[in-house]
């Protein structure tokens, strides 16, 4: 890169910056004043959704506000889960996730999964019945259910709660193990002189579209559902205007973000119907994913029992596939749960992707190892693709003076030159395209790593070594700041702050990124050669928001690849001299490899 392009890039980034922080940014927190002013004017003047059991509150409370105002709580304590369940609907909206922390410190505040509706992003999860056809807000709604006296739901102390509607008593029982599984088992007795009808339901509610969402692309966060071999999800921006549905037996609710989830799974045994909705408004949506079975006539003096349950937790992949096992294997045989696991269009590849590196992961102890070790097994699977690809460059490598013998020859006859180069790969028997499909035929599986790496939580805070704490977030070191020694964060500069925060990880790809294009053939293309020489620079700054285990992955990769096309360039006759490559920084012509 010359010196004016390099000015190029630095004014340019400047007056971005400029232009974003004395222009846009006061433009943007106007625009971001107006929008929350205009959010008040519309929930203050929204009514209430009758007959809906997701029905918005007038005014948006604080979590605190919201789980005071409740007319009575149950208490929620496992190894796994703090909360309460609200007595009001007997709902769980109360619910926080000990064992995981918002960030790496131990006195961060704990995971919030649920919060009551009553809150800006409400999010809850309830089963009960309804007496008459579909959902009716005035079951679930008005009723207050009855707990008794100090009541706690523990592992080894379920809870049994008691209402009455008219001629009808219900009774629901909770039960929590000690991960995150609710099993409710609910009893309705009719003690009129009519017979009754009840149609059991479960569901989960989305207040809004949360925060943190929406970021990524490559991941699913919003409203989904199993039913049968039917896989229902759609994204919180495409559920505001889209309703799906379908019927079948086996399979859950829920819905879901980046690691967690909230599901309600009815009997595995009994058909049901699910309904993915927005219940609220396109501006403020209401985002309900629910179950209904068949509607159950109870006779004068009989009664009705069901046996559901209802997940709140971490999308730990093995803890998923724990209650997907049948029933006499110790699970509770709920349908493809993990499928909550945004495993992709490629899941044939990134489910056994995902098991060889939570088995490394498992027994090493240490994910960033496990990282490498994954890397060496799919680099040893892909050894013989590979071999092909690097021998035909090769192969090019070693025609390259011949190939600049032939531009001195033609000039500038570009077709002379063309119909020379074939002629010349067709005497030394090399085709020149040899080398890409072996690289396209790699590409899924490089995809499939980069999802199980981005969408499973099992890196989530883990550490790798020295200043590598968590690998699911971005190198903490900044070349900007000179790694911290200055009290500047970079990533706070606006628009290209993303890009500021470059690592040690990022940069010490650059560097092998730009190694291995030294070893490949010159593209003919001058502008295209600059272009490829330009590439490590762009991808460390692409690779700075990177989490630190997807940087190390390309970065190990990068460096075995390097080895390996070193060996094979070495057996095919190509001397590698990448110190001859050096000046080629300084603007000088690199010197060619000898024949």
């Amino acid at each position: 890169m010359d010196r004016n392009t390099l000015l190029f890039i630095v004014l340019t980034a400047a007056v971005l910056i400029g232009w974003d922080a004395m222009v846009i940014a006061p433009q943007r927190e106007a625009l971001k004043e107006q929008r929350r002013i205009e959010m008040e004017t519309r929930e203050a003047a929204q009514p209430n959704l009758t007959g809906d059991l997701a029905a918005a509150p007038e005014k948006a409370l604080t979590i605190e506000e919201a789980i005071a105002k409740a007319p009575g709580r149950v208490a929620i304590d496992t190894p796994s889960l703090v909360g309460s369940i609200n007595l009001t609907g007997a709902r769980i909206d109360d619910l926080l996730l000990k064992n995981y922390r918002e960030t790496l410190d131990d006195k961060s505040p704990m995971i919030r999964l649920l919060t009551p509706r009553e809150a800006e992003h409400g999010h809850y999860i309830e089963q009960g019945f309804v007496a008459s056809d579909g959902l009716d807000s005035k079951l679930t709604e008005a009723l207050v259910w009855s707990a008794p006296a100090n009541a706690k739901l523990t592992p080894s102390t379920p809870v049994t709660l008691t209402a009455r509607l008219g001629s009808l008593v219900f009774e629901k029982t909770y039960s929590v193990d000690d991960k995150f599984m609710f099993t409710v088992k609910q009893t309705v007795r009719n003690e009129g002189a009519t017979a009754e009808k009840v149609t059991p339901y479960g569901l989960v509610v989305q207040r809004g579209i949360p925060t943190d969402a929406g970021k990524f692309q490559i991941l699913h966060e919003g409203p989904l559902a199993v039913v049968g071999k039917q896989l229902l999800e759609r994204k919180y921006k495409k559920a505001v205007k889209v309703v799906d549905e379908a019927a079948g037996e086996e399979g859950w609710v829920g819905i879901t973000n980046k690691y967690w989830l909230a599901a309600a799974a009815p009997p595995q045994n009994q058909p049901f119907k699910a309904i993915l909705k927005n219940v609220g408004t396109e501006t403020a949506p209401i985002f309900r994913a629910n179950y209904t079975l068949d509607e159950h006539t109870i006779a004068p003096g009989g009664t009705y029992e069901l046996t559901s349950h209802l997940f709140g937790g971490a999308k730990d992949v093995d803890i998923l596939r724990s209650y997907e096992q049948p029933v006499d294997k110790g699970g509770l045989g709920i349908k493809d749960l993990d499928k909550a696991v945004d495993w992709g269009n490629f899941f044939f590849l990134t489910r056994p992707t995902f098991w060889l590196l939570d088995f490394f992961g498992d027994h090493i102890g240490n994910w960033g190892v496990a990282i490498l070790l994954l890397t060496l097994c799919i680099k040893a699977l892909m050894f013989p693709l590979a071999n092909k690809a690097f021998e035909s460059m090769s192969a090019m490598k070693k025609v390259q003076p011949k190939l600049e013998e032939l531009k001195v020859k033609c000039g500038d006859d570009k077709a002379k030159l063309q119909q020379e180069m074939m002629e010349l790969y067709k005497r030394e028997k090399i085709n020149p395209l040899a080398g890409c499909l072996p690289i396209l035929i790699q590409m899924p599986i490089f995809y499939a790593l980069y999802k199980t790496l981005f969408v499973t939580i099992e890196l989530r805070h883990q550490p790798f070594m020295l200043w590598i704490k968590d690998l699911s977030a971005p190198d903490p070191t900044s070349i900007f700041n000179l790694f911290g020694l200055l009290p500047f964060d970079p990533t706070s500069v606006p628009m290209i702050g993303a890009f500021l925060g470059i690592g040690v990880l990022p940069v010490l790809y650059g560097i092998v990124m730009w190694l291995q294009t030294q070893m490949n053939p010159p593209a003919t293309d001058p502008t295209q050669q600059q272009i490829m020489n330009m590439m490590p620079f762009i991808f460390v700054f692409l690779f700075a928001g990177f989490g630190s285990g997807l940087v190390l992955y390309w970065l190990w990769s990068a460096a075995l690849s390097i080895v390996q096309q070193w060996y094979i360039m070495k057996r095919n006759g190509v001397e590698v001299n990448l110190a001859e490559r050096l000046p080629f920084l300084r603007g000088k012509k690199p010197a060619l490899e000898k024949k």
